[in-house]
């Protein structure tokens, strides 16, 4: 976190980190996925996580604190654990808490003083992947605690797509996920980062992530939670320190009853001509969600946009949107839009007229609502995202 006001605990939702398990049972590596369970394969489907490497580029599975499988397939790209990584290239050590501070919260303390591995991904100078690679990290113990700290760097002029799907097991109800991550995009690079959370009803979540992108680079991130979660908060930062740097960052939620999302994205635009946006879609089902969004515009010629829809669909719940621009230097162009509201009669009434009951009005709606075209995916990732928001739209509407 980025240590402003925002990034402090709401009242009432603080985390207990001692109330859950340090230690879980080690797990096996698995060189054949197909011993993989069936109820851990359903699960890793459903957050874009395919365990047969079809269409994929390289694997990553970490189990609560076990690594299980780490693959690259595709020449030039580096798939394995962060341990891994730092015997191998004593150099990833300087990209350790370079963009994100150890001390920013409880959170970030934890996952330093009590580390439970996490990947190293990197993709070579000008390698340009033709399918995602693809990571998961599981939770398969009830009541347990994952600190994951990742890496991940995209060289000078490479391109690659990433899928993170988080997901617990089908009787976990109970746990705390801490994710810290490091993003760093080279000069003239582009990296596509999509983040599909399949948490369950009772479970915790505190990603902690920042992007560093160099001259010419784009980091385009996308995040989607349409499953039941007990609560959510995490505040991205994106630094754009290269002259004509990218980044844009898509968020698609739904809130179940009970659950409270507190989800943003800042990006600081340091130079020249960067660009940015942070567009959200956020659905209450009965939940409560604080969608909050953060420019800061530091250079000349920058431009950069906040948008946040929201929709309620229950009269409980709450969205609360928290749009912020700032502006530090003349010839600069931030601006946002807001709305927030609830489903038009009119528009149920028309598609009950052509034969759907109230309630697949609603879902059709919704659904429309949430539309991933939003996020201009290659048409590989698109795939794979759709296919996994398919996976739990029955359960999410």
């Amino acid at each position: 976190m980025q240590g402003r006001k925002n990034n402090k605990e709401v009242p009432g939702k603080e985390v207990d980190i001692k109330s859950y398990k340090s230690k879980a049972e080690e797990k096996p590596y698995l060189e054949d996925l197909r011993e993989i369970s069936s109820d851990q394969r359903k699960n890793m489907l459903s957050a874009g996580v395919d365990p047969s490497h079809q269409g994929r580029s390289g694997t990553y599975i970490q189990i609560d604190h076990s690594v299980v499988h780490s693959k690259s397939l595709y020449p030039g790209l580096e798939v394995m654990s962060i341990t891994e990584a730092r015997k191998k290239h004593k150099w990833v050590d300087n990209y350790f808490w370079k963009i994100l501070s150890v001390d920013a919260d409880e959170f970030t303390k934890q996952a330093e003083l009590q580390p439970h591995q996490g990947y190293f991904l990197r993709a070579k100078p000008g390698v340009k992947a033709v399918y995602p690679l693809q990571a998961c990290l599981f939770l398969n113990e009830n009541n347990i605690i994952q600190n994951v700290h990742n890496i991940i760097i995209v060289e000078e002029d490479a391109d690659v797509q990433i899928i993170t799907g988080c997901a617990t097991a089908s009787d976990v109800r109970r746990g705390l996920h801490i994710g810290v991550s490091e993003f760093f995009v080279k000069k003239g690079a582009k990296l596509t980062f999509t983040m599909i959370h399949d948490w369950a009803e009772d479970v915790s979540v505190r990603p902690r992530t920042a992007a560093l992108v160099e001259e010419g680079g784009m980091f385009l991130s996308n995040y989607i939670c349409l499953k039941p979660v007990k609560n959510l908060q995490m505040y991205p930062k994106a630094e754009l320190i290269g002259r004509g740097a990218i980044a844009r960052y898509n968020s698609i939620l739904f809130a179940h009853p009970g659950a409270h999302l507190d989800v943003g994205s800042r990006v600081i635009l340091k130079s020249e001509n960067s660009r940015a946006e942070i567009i959200s879609r956020v659905v209450s089902g009965g939940g409560d969600i604080i969608a909050r969004g953060h420019l800061k515009g530091e250079a000349r010629g920058i431009k950069a946009h906040l948008e946040c829809r929201g929709l309620m669909v229950k009269k409980e719940g709450m969205i609360h949107a928290v749009p912020e621009l700032e502006g530090s230097i003349k010839d600069i162009d931030l601006s946002h839009e807001a709305a927030v509201g609830k489903i038009a009669k009119d528009e149920i009434e028309y598609l009950m007229a052509r034969g759907l009951s109230q309630s697949e009005a609603q879902v059709a709606i919704v659904r429309g609502f949430l539309d991933t075209t939003i996020m201009g995916l290659p048409l590989e990732l698109q795939k794979a995202v759709d296919d996994a928001i398919s996976a739990c739209e029955q359960d999410a509407f």
